[in-house]
Formats: C-alpha cells, structure tokens, sequence
C-alpha cells in the first residue's frame, strides 16, 4: 500500500461521520471537535481528490455522487477496525454471546430446546435478542443470527441449520376429512398468514392459489399465525419448524408441504473473528438441528 496517496485519517473520519450524519455540526458532536474542524477536514479530502464530495441541500449535508463510494467504503472499513478492537478487549471476558433471531425461531425452536445447552455448557452464557428486522452484525456488535430466508448474504458467513420450507396446516377437527393434493385443491377457504414475509404468497401462487383472490386473515407474528390455525380459523401457511410440534403431537394437520425449497433459519456469524463460545454454541445448533 502506497500510504501517500491515502489521506490523513482525522480527514477521513470528519467526512465519514459527516456523510453518516449528512450535517457538519452533528459530526462535530460526534468526533467532539468543532463544526468548523469537520468542514475543513471535508474540505481538504477535496482538495486531495480534486473533485466535490459533498454539497449543501438545504439545512443538510449531502453526498456527491463521487463521495458515496468513498463514503461506503469508509463506514465499513471503520466498522471492521471497530469490531476487531470491540473483540480484542471482550476475548478472554465473561461478557455474554450475543445472539439476533426472529422471535417464532426464538420461541417455537430454541427455547424449547435452550436448557439442554445450559445443562451442557453453564459456563457460556447467552444474550438472545429476538427481532424481525434484519440487523447489522458489525454495528450492532451481534455474535450470531438466526436468518431466515435463501441466503447467502453478501458481508457475513452463512449456514443453513433448519430447512425452512413452507407447510399449509389446519385443524384436523376442521380440516381432517381433507387430503389435498395441491393448494389449488383448496380454494375457498379462510388463509392465515404471517404479515412479516411474503414467501407465503410466492408459494401460494406457484402452486396454483391467489391469495389475493382468498379470504385471508393477517397476524403480527408467526405464533399467533400458528394459535389461529390450532383454534380452527382457517388454513396457515407457516415456515414449516414453526410448527413442527404440533404436526408431531396432532394439534395441527398438515395439508401441503413445499418440496425442495431453498428457504431454511440459517446460522450468520461475522467473517474473520475467534470467539470461542461462539463456536460451541454454534455446534450445539447443528446437534440439535440434526437430532
């Protein structure tokens, strides 16, 4: 690396905090230097690039078309040096594991499950932060996530633990003198879906049913797709572990299963690191998947 041609790093961290805030002084606050420090430093990043990075937009600071690129670069590679500093001073510390994944993984998968990885490893201990959205690992200084979906994700290292593929499942005092060959079969009834994806509707339709054509009844989450379907309020479409129990214990029938689908909970984890307990977790998963 030429380090000539790489401007000073005071420079490069008032323009990435500037592009992050798309304000001078919010950046200033930030660094805690002054407002006048960032605009000098931003100043000075384009005299070296001979070239606008950014510009006024009213109240706000905004990225030039020829500043977004240094500016992503920028925030990842500071995420990076943030995170190897942030695990150097947490190796060798009892600080907790912690773990993103979606509350139905959480609740309908894991903590059924959870005290046997206690019982074998008390010394480990876990932090579990259930969330729909999709979060950060880097920024929010996660472990491991539990992700749904087809995965792989650019940025993080993958492994599918559960296939995930959909099932359509009913009472079987409602629904038990049925035995569907397809979901077209069912047109007509009432559908029960989860608001928080869409690969339901996508199943549907390429099985020959248009949800939008159907009486459907939407729920918050996963489990109360679930609790719906057990009370006989129609027919879910559920990731196929969500309810798994219930099939195996007859409190739900299951009418059609997607085949060969890609979809699975995957294990995500940040490249490049060494934690530990992070791998003896991770292990304990693919046991449990596997059994």
């Amino acid at each position: 690396m030429n380090w000539r041609d790489i401007p000073s790093l005071k420079a490069l961290r008032a323009f990435e905090a500037a592009a992050r805030h798309g304000s001078f002084s919010a950046a200033a606050r930030d660094l805690n230097v002054t407002h006048a420090a960032v605009a000098q430093h931003v100043r000075a990043l384009e005299d070296h690039f001979s070239q606008p990075l950014m510009r006024r937009s009213g109240n706000a600071m905004t990225l030039t078309p020829e500043g977004q690129p240094l500016a992503h670069a920028l925030g990842e590679a500071f995420g990076l040096i943030g995170t190897a500093t942030r695990d150097l001073l947490d190796r060798g510390s009892a600080r907790a594991l912690r773990v993103a994944l979606t509350p139905s993984f959480a609740a309908n998968w894991l903590m059924p499950r959870i005290g046997r990885f206690w019982a074998r490893h008390p010394d480990v201990p876990l932090e579990l932060i259930p969330s729909n959205r999709l979060v950060d690992l880097r920024a929010e200084g996660m472990d491991i996530a539990i992700r749904y979906g087809r995965g792989p994700w650019s940025g993080v290292d993958s492994m599918p633990l559960v296939p995930a593929g959909h099932v359509a499942v009913g009472a079987p005092g409602r629904y038990g003198h049925l035995s569907p060959d397809n979901l077209s079969e069912l047109t007509g009834e009432t559908w029960l879906v989860d608001t928080i994806r869409s690969e339901e509707r996508l199943w549907a339709r390429a099985n020959g049913l248009d949800l939008d054509s159907e009486r459907v009844l939407t729920f918050d989450t996963a489990q109360l797709t679930r609790e719906a379907a057990k009370a006989g309020l129609g027919i879910a479409i559920l990731p196929a572990p969500i309810v798994a129990d219930e099939v195996a214990a007859g409190t739900l029938l299951k009418l059609c299963a997607e085949e060969g689908s890609a979809l699975a909970y995957h294990v995500v984890t940040r490249p490049g690191t060494l934690l530990p307990a992070r791998d003896i977790f991770i292990s304990w998963l693919k046991d449990e998947a596997r059994t």
